[in-house]
Formats: structure tokens, sequence, C-alpha cells
């Protein structure tokens, strides 16, 4: 069975659809009910699944290979004990990355028009709450930031970039991110960092990882 002409076997807050012959796609009211049910699916899953990956308002359960998806869908929790663990998330210590940051980005007055704030207003605005990484894609080590102040979302740029530079901090929508490495993106870039996000040679690979709390710091 695809993913295209699946159908959902249970209604409500939380559903899911077989994505394959060997995936489940769940799906969740947001990303922090994605990020509390890959948690759990993980944690219960480890002899049955080979990988969990939230998205904004999904969560792809890839099983391992001769596992019965009957068997992966008993991992799903209920609604109950999804909001449950959505409450907990909210108060239990996560890892925290702090990413240096010089605001001089070519978006930063452009920002502050759209947003009606002046310029130091959206430095203070970035700065001044934790974002978390939600889910990540689009390019190794690019993780969707949420939770940051609501006065900051901006549309993206109508017209992309061909080439934005590695490091680059930026907003579009709900979201804040930080381009790993130098690539096409119609992100509205505030400024840049030196962290590295991305490396091969580190355990793990991506800096930013889902549930991940991100400081900005302005230097």
């Amino acid at each position: 069975m695809s993913g295209a002409d699946a159908a959902p076997v249970r209604p409500g807050p939380v559903s899911w659809s077989r994505y394959g012959d060997r995936a489940l796609r769940i799906r969740v009211p947001d990303a922090d009910h994605a990020l509390a049910c890959a948690r759990i699916v993980a944690e219960r899953g480890r002899p049955l699944v080979d990988d969990v990956v939230p998205g904004a308002r999904t969560v792809l359960v890839l099983a391992r290979p001769g596992v019965d998806l009957a068997a992966v869908q008993q991992l799903v929790p209920g609604v109950g004990e999804l909001e449950a663990a959505v409450a907990a998330s909210s108060t239990a210590a996560e890892i925290e990355v702090v990413v240096p940051t010089v605001y001089d980005g070519p978006d930063l007055a452009e920002v502050a028009a759209l947003t009606g704030l002046s310029e130091d207003d959206v430095v203070a605005a970035h700065t001044g709450r934790p974002w978390r990484v939600a889910f990540v894609g689009f390019a190794p080590g690019f993780g969707y930031l949420t939770g940051g102040d609501p006065r900051l979302q901006v549309p993206r740029r109508a017209e992309p970039r061909t080439r934005v530079p590695a490091g680059s901090v930026a907003l579009a929508g709900e979201y804040a991110g930080v381009y790993p490495r130098a690539s096409p993106g119609g992100w509205r870039l505030l400024g840049r960092t030196d962290l590295v996000l991305f490396d091969l040679d580190r355990d793990p690979a991506a800096l930013l990882t889902p549930g991940t709390l991100v400081r900005f710091e302005a230097v």
C-alpha cells in the first residue's frame, strides 16, 4: 500500500496511515505533539523500528525489515498519554545550544520594517527567549526552530537567493534556522554565526537535533 492511497486508521488528534510497506505516518496537531510522539515511539519501539523522524505535524516511523506494521501501530500513544507527554516536555531538562550571532544580515532592516520593530528590537526579540528544534530537513543539520517571539513571523522572500552563505541565521514564517552550508534559500537573513552546525567527524554529526533548545546570543 502506498502513502498516497492509504486511509488513516484512527480519527481525532492522533491518527496514522501506512506509508509504503515498512513505514507508518502518524498525524498530530503540531510540532510539540510531533516531538512528544516521536520520543514515546522511539523509547518503546527499539526492538521494532529502525528510525523515527518528527516533522511539523507528522511522525514517520520506519519499521525494521520483517516487522509487521500492526505491531508498530501498537506503539502509537493515545490522546491522553500524548497530552501528558507534551505537558511534561515543557518542564523537562533538555540539551541547550548557544548560537553566538553577529546581527548584520542583509534582511535585518526589511524584517524590522515588516514587523514594525526597530532593528535593535528585532535582535532583542530574536535573542530574548529560547527556540526549540521542532524537526530537521532541507539540508543535513538544518533545524526548524519554533517557540520564538511571535512578532518575528515574516514571510519568505519573494525571490530566493541563489546562494546563502553557511552560518546564516534566518527567519521564515513561524520558524528560525541556521544554514549549515552554503545553498540556495528564500529565508530572511538576520545575521551570521561561526558555529559549525554539521560535521561528519562529530558524533552526532548534527549539532541541532529535534528537541534541542537553542539560544541566540548577540556578539
